[in-house]
């Protein structure tokens, strides 16, 4: 009996982390107009279990840690800005409606409401064109990158402990040309 419940943890703990896995970020950045427009998608980040999570009218959010940095020879990348995107959905079982927000370093930017599914799977992982940095401090022909890491709420893992959670990544290089 132990050996069975044992095993079906290893086997629900393998299923997650591939889970995982499967998801991909897909980060584009392009310096224009005086910022640095950053395009990025978490592609399969709408599983059926964040479906069902939001179909059982339990709010989810998904946070995207952005930032941007330059890479130091022999020593760590410095960070020159960083930005931290909520985007969330509640589900109203009553009214059949999902109820949307965006929030940009803790204030609202948007929110809306809508009935569409499809609708919500593109405000949780896709953006498209977001001007989040300023070029000003930024040196001509000089290499920069923009790294993306996502985390979702409720968790996504058996794990309730800091470390027992497992963000998804993406970066992506530019130099900078004004």
């Amino acid at each position: 009996m132990r050996r069975s419940k044992a095993l079906a943890c290893v086997c629900g703990v393998a299923a997650l982390a591939s889970g995982l896995s499967a998801a991909d970020m897909r980060v584009t950045p392009l310096a224009r107009d005086g910022h640095v427009w950053v395009m990025f998608e978490l592609a399969d980040g709408f599983t059926p279990d964040v479906r069902d999570a939001i179909q059982s009218g339990l709010p989810t959010t998904f946070t995207y840690d952005v930032a941007l940095r330059r890479s130091v020879p022999f020593w760590p990348d410095r960070t020159l800005e960083a930005v931290t995107i909520a985007v969330s959905v509640t589900f109203d079982n009553l009214t059949r409606r999902h109820q949307l927000s965006r929030m940009l370093d803790g204030r609202v930017e948007a929110s809306r409401v809508t009935e569409d599914e499809e609708d919500v799977r593109r405000w949780l992982t896709i953006f498209e064109r977001v001007p989040l940095f300023r070029t000003g401090g930024l040196e001509p022909n000089t290499e920069y990158y923009v790294r993306v890491r996502a985390l979702t709420q409720p968790h996504d893992s058996l794990f309730f402990w800091p470390w027992g959670r497992r963000a998804i990544s993406g970066n992506a290089n530019f130099t900078f040309i004004p």
